[in-house]
């Protein structure tokens, strides 16, 4: 896949050399386990809280396509829960504590490529992003939105990799977030997704909340997060955008720098939200 080598607003420089050595240490968060539904579907998900009462502003945190998020949303959580944010991490429909309500996005998308190509599959992929999957990401909010711990005001949507993606169709749906973080949206089917391409800038176009876009260096493409933020230049939208130094070794590490990378992005994603979403 293409990358583009470009002088970046606020490039950070941090020379990542493992992904162990670059984690935070590990906090404590207390966290839940709910239900909530999405159309006829039962679903569940994790809620980390902050140590402090009353309602906090919250975050709704999309993980990607895979059907296991077990370590990702560990590290995660604490890294949102410790600055003062309710994070909810719904598990979409067949993924994760949600298996066997519906069925995983990658199943979906594995048999329509068996039967009729990668094209299809790509084209199925920016199908169940504007719909089914969006279905649950609209639940999540729903939810979200109606517990007494949350101020329904103060909520911002983040998602890594397939999770980015519905971040940013999030932005052009509000539905009364107020910002949107999308860590790698599209990293791995950019080159090869036309349809999602074509979707996913629309949605920067229409997008009525800021957007803050990130990757690391050495994630898979970051063709996404240029043409994005480009997009939302052209069109005078608000975004802020970074590109940080390699984190780990491979590819596959740095696709996975919104999970793990928080010591490194969390400066920047938590001083984005409180301009956002207001100081706690």
């Amino acid at each position: 896949m293409s990358r583009f080598t470009m002088v970046l607003i606020s490039l950070l420089c941090v020379p990542t050399s493992s992904i162990a050595e670059s984690r935070p240490p590990t906090v404590s968060a207390s966290n839940e386990t709910v239900e909530f539904s999405s159309g006829s579907l039962r679903l569940r998900g994790l809620v980390f809280h902050p140590d402090s009462v009353g309602r906090h502003p919250a975050v709704l945190f999309l993980h990607g396509s895979g059907q296991q998020y077990d370590r990702e949303i560990s590290d995660v959580g604490p890294q949102y829960a410790n600055q003062g944010y309710i994070l909810f991490v719904p598990f979409r429909r067949g993924q994760g504590l949600s298996a066997g309500q519906g069925e995983a996005i990658s199943v979906r998308l594995d048999r329509e490529e068996q039967i009729n190509g990668v094209s299809s599959r790509m084209r199925l992929m920016a199908d169940l992003l504007s719909t089914e999957q969006m279905d649950d990401v609209v639940a999540s909010l729903d939810y979200l939105r109606k517990r007494p711990d949350v101020d329904p005001s103060r909520i911002a949507v983040a998602g890594n990799s397939f999770g980015g993606s519905l971040a940013v169709l999030s932005a052009e749906r509000a539905q009364g977030i107020r910002a949107v973080v999308a860590s790698a949206p599209a990293a791995q089917s950019w080159a090869s997704a036309p349809e999602l391409r074509e979707r996913l800038l629309s949605s920067v176009r229409n997008a009525r909340v800021p957007i803050f876009f990130f990757q690391a260096e050495n994630d898979y493409d970051l063709t996404p997060t240029e043409q994005l933020w480009a997009e939302m230049t052209r069109v005078r939208k608000p975004f802020t955008r970074k590109i940080y130094a390699a984190f780990g070794q491979t590819t596959v590490d740095g696709h996975s720098f919104g999970y793990f990378g928080g010591s490194l992005w969390g400066p920047d994603v938590f001083a984005f939200l409180a301009k956002h979403l207001g100081s706690r």
